[in-house]
């Protein structure tokens, strides 16, 4: 009796079979197992030693973009914490479930949100999110915070008016915390004004502080021609 052509058919390989299926080959155990090597003694969660160890064989910095776009990726809920579960989706979500699979796709991502100007901004508004102390509550970023992700989160594309606007921040240690409207409004700011200030129209409905840092820069620009002026005419 002849056998059916089909099993005459050399047999695919299983990596191919996958493929082919769409089955996932990222394996949720692996991804547990990693999990385990990095997490605290006394909670089912990686803390702040354990990020510095997973930083240290990822061969990245703590303070490092990457590692907020890792937090981003794994949509952590707050800073020096990383769940069991916000690990085990976000890798799965990044199809990976090594070291050297994250540092891949860490690479590919940071390259993909230079040209990607919506996942950027989905990532500065996690930033804000992520700066939050959400175990008491907090809903405006003190300003020391904000200053160090705004540095952060700009790593790769800096707005030209950050330094300046950073600088402001600090000058003033009245401004004590940044609200969430006006993290996310920096943004339009910074596309609005490029680094002209003169483009800035206080008649639109900015948050008072971005007015406030308007005039200052206008004050210094001004009082800087004046000095330039007295020297010219000495």
């Amino acid at each position: 009796m002849l056998k059916p052509f089909y099993q005459k058919l050399p047999s695919i390989p299983k990596s191919m079979s996958s493929l082919a299926t769409g089955e996932s080959r990222i394996s949720e155990s692996k991804i547990s197992h990693l999990f385990d090597q990095y997490k605290d003694s006394l909670e089912d969660n990686i803390l702040a030693e354990g990020i510095e160890n997973l930083c240290n064989d990822l061969q990245l910095n703590p303070d490092e973009f990457k590692v907020l776009v890792l937090a981003w990726k794994l949509n952590a809920s707050q800073m020096c914490r990383f769940t069991r579960q916000e690990f085990i989706l976000g890798l799965k979500n990044m199809r990976t479930d090594s070291i050297k699979g994250i540092q891949v796709k860490l690479n590919e991502i940071t390259n993909e949100l230079k040209r990607d100007s919506e996942q950027f901004k989905d990532l500065y508004r996690f930033t804000f999110k992520f700066g939050l102390d959400i175990s008491t509550g907090q809903r405006i970023l003190p300003a020391d915070i904000a200053v160090v992700l705004w540095r952060l989160v700009f790593t790769n594309n800096e707005p030209p008016i950050l330094s300046r606007w950073l600088s402001y921040l600090e000058k003033n240690p009245h401004i004590r915390g940044i609200p969430k409207d006006t993290w996310y409004m920096f943004l339009n700011f910074c596309d609005t004004i490029g680094d002209d200030l003169s483009t800035y129209d206080d008649a639109e409905a900015w948050p008072s502080l971005f007015d406030d840092f308007v005039e200052y820069e206008n004050d210094q620009m001004n009082q800087n021609i004046t000095k330039n002026d007295l020297k010219m005419q000495n």
